[in-house]
Parts: C-alpha cells; structure tokens; sequence
C-alpha cells in the first residue's frame, strides 16, 4: 500500500503537518510518501502564464498522486477556504489534469487552534474535490489542536482518537479495495 500524504500548508509548523505525521504512523503502509508543499514553488496561476506552459511542479505534483494507492491530506484553513499554497498547486495540476487525484481513495483531515477544527475548509474540499477526481472516504476535524492534540501521543480525547481510528481504518480498507 502506498500513501501519498501532506499538509495543506507550506508552514514549517504546520498543526495540519503534525496531524498528518500522526495519521501515517497509525498507518501499515509499505510506503509512504511525505510531501512537502513547499517544494512545489510555483508562480501564482492566471491563464496569460498559462499560455507559456505548465510549471514542472505541477507535474510532479500529478505524479505523485499517479504512484499513490491512496491519499491522506490534511487541509490548513486560512478564511474558511484552502492555503494560497494548497490552492495554487491545485489550480496548475487541475489545468495539465483535470483529474489532479485520479479517483485514489482519500482520507481529508482539518485541523485549527480555534473550535472550528478547519471545517470550512472540509466544506469546500468536499464540495470540489469530487469533480477534480477525489474520491473522498472519509474526513476528520480537529478542533482546538493545541488542547486536544499531544505530540507524543496523539489525539488526547478518547472519542475524537476513536473516531480517527475508525477512519483510518475505512481509508485503508477502501486503499486495500481500489
């Protein structure tokens, strides 16, 4: 089973990074692949540079996903919507690929410091993945991450650490499936 796994955000202290970390640990994957987005650099999308090709990154970006069985992604939400990151990576792939992940199985996770838990952002994920190829198994919210999250061990509250638990549980059986 390989996993495609990464945070929405191009922080270096990601809270979502730290929730994805914590996902594939609980994960048997034989491989997985940590990206990190801000190794896909690219100028900010508009259909004039469109015209003068597509930047490299967003292929690798596609690429990425193509070696996938499956994918975890854990969204940062920045004013209820996707990173400016997130969204530019997205918006190149979705112009070379309009199936940017390519019907693999996906687990969406949100994580934020307030009670939200990223949730807007779930939303919109939800809402648009599908038509861009996300076959979407589950998705999980985390609210208060500096409350309810523990770097040693995890999620702290006993039904939001069960609730995850399950999840991944589904994502691996749909990633075993597919």
């Amino acid at each position: 089973m390989k996993i495609l796994a990464f945070a929405g955000s191009n922080s270096s202290n990601s809270i979502n990074l730290k929730l994805v970390h914590h996902v594939i640990s609980l994960l048997p994957a034989d491989e997985i692949e940590l990206l990190d987005l801000n190794e896909f650099e690219m100028p900010i999308y508009s259909p004039e540079r469109e015209q003068t090709g597509y930047p490299q990154a967003a292929q690798k970006f596609l690429d990425a996903v193509k070696r996938a069985d499956g994918i975890v992604c854990s969204l940062a939400e920045h004013n209820g919507s996707y990173s400016t990151a997130f969204k530019n990576i997205f918006d190149w792939a979705s112009r070379i690929n309009r199936s940017v992940f390519a019907s693999k199985p996906m687990l969406l996770l949100a994580t934020s410091p307030g009670p939200g838990g990223g949730k807007g952002v779930l939303s919109a994920a939800k809402g648009s993945f599908p038509f861009f190829g996300g076959n979407i198994v589950e998705t999980f919210s985390l609210p208060n991450f500096g409350e309810t999250f523990n770097p040693e061990t995890g999620i702290v509250p006993t039904e939001l650490r069960s609730e995850l638990e399950r999840k991944v549980a589904l994502f691996q059986e749909k990633v075993h499936i597919s």
